[in-house]
């Protein structure tokens, strides 16, 4: 059946980021790399993100072999992580990452197009899909957070170099019926993007990812300062994500009622509340508690919300591209900047700055969603 095919995919996709976002920025403090040189390794693995979605977007658009090209990225993202054993340095490492990231980050943009084609109609059912993507999150951040606790963040490596092949594995399950690929006789893109709300969309993207640095280049960090321990930690990473999989179960039923606009403005103001949270209160294990259950808002309903928004605008033979801007300019443009000034602003005004900088950004986004954002389209 083709439902658990593409869930597949998406547990074994998000189980390598369960294992990797809470727990890299600690491996790499445990080879003794500073807050700033941790801030620009991960930022690299962002910042990929602004040009490989791209170039594999219209690769897939124009050759309409999109689980080909996530075949294929997939399988050399495995092949060349393998360099992480042989780097021995900051230079080496960061060419690694690099190239990784280049063929790892074509993969999920695509995936996201495939699995909106194969719905057709049926797009609120996205989140019925996706959240084995937040399965396979908590399993690994849970799971990883009393092992490493244990052994020490060593194995890290050779964990996701295993979640890397099995994301391999379960793309050669997907067929490439399933992508529904599209003519390209339609409006240019060009004229897509200027549009206003196109505009203000995507704004949004780069604003909220940008808050979202701080959290996934430093939160493990920040709590292991404030007296967490690993365990506790890999707790906290878990909760947030199991209140995303609550949302994803939710989503099908509230973005029909609701709808996109008033759901996305909910979203990030619960979004600006749980950094402002996350700067006042860390030493807090109960406020701590309630933060993360605001994942559930900051991810999980925002983005369930943007990918049908971006599937709505970006129509047709221009599906693939849209999911390679939303992933570029939101997880890598954003994501990027949000991690390497989160260093930077650790070493020169202290951890807490972080967050109060994520609170304002978000707000940001919020007012760019209220002005620029009036008339979205239904989904």
């Amino acid at each position: 059946m083709i439902y658990w095919r593409l869930s597949g995919f998406y547990l074994f996709y998000f189980a390598s980021l369960g294992a990797l976002l809470p727990y890299w920025g600690l491996y790499l403090e445990s080879l003794d790399y500073s807050v700033t040189e941790i801030g620009q390794l991960v930022a690299i693995l962002m910042a990929t993100k602004i040009v490989a979605p791209n170039i594999w977007g219209w690769i897939a658009d124009h050759t309409g072999n999109r689980m080909l090209i996530i075949r294929i990225g997939s399988l050399l993202a495995a092949i060349t992580f393998a360099g992480v054993f042989i780097s021995d340095g900051f230079w080496s490492l960061a060419l690694v990452m690099t190239v990784f990231s280049f063929f790892w980050n074509a993969s999920l943009p695509q995936f996201e197009a495939t699995t909106m084609n194969h719905l057709g109609d049926d797009l609120h059912r996205y989140s019925g899909i996706r959240l084995w993507g937040s399965i396979g999150f908590f399993l690994a951040v849970s799971g990883l957070g009393t092992i490493l606790g244990i052994t020490g963040t060593g194995i890290l490596p050779a964990v996701l170099m295993g979640l890397f092949v099995l994301i391999w594995l379960s793309s050669l399950a997907v067929p490439e019926s399933a992508a529904g690929h599209l003519p390209l006789d339609q409006e240019p893109l060009r004229q897509v993007l200027g549009r206003r709300v196109v505009v203000s969309l995507l704004l949004v993207c780069f604003l909220v990812q940008a808050s979202h640095g701080p959290y996934y280049a430093f939160f493990s960090i920040y709590m292991e300062r404030f007296g967490y321990s690993t365990t506790l930690i890999g707790q906290l990473w878990a909760l947030g994500v199991f209140a995303e999989i609550i949302i994803f179960m939710l989503v099908p039923m509230l973005l029909p009622r609701i709808g996109a606009r008033t759901l996305l403005l909910a979203a990030i103001v619960l979004t600006t509340l749980r950094w402002l949270l996350t700067a006042l209160f860390p030493d807090r294990l109960g406020v701590m508690i309630f933060s993360q259950t605001l994942h559930a808002a900051s991810f999980g309903l925002y983005h369930a919300v943007m990918i049908a928004l971006i599937h709505s605008l970006f129509v047709g033979a221009h599906q693939g591209r849209g999911q390679a801007l939303y992933s570029s300019i939101s997880f890598g443009a954003g994501g990027a900047v949000g991690a390497l000034l989160s260093g930077y602003l650790w070493t020169d005004m202290g951890p807490r700055a972080m967050f109060l900088v994520a609170a304002v950004t978000s707000l940001a986004a919020l007012l760019v969603v209220h002005f620029g954002m009036r008339n979205i389209p239904e989904t």
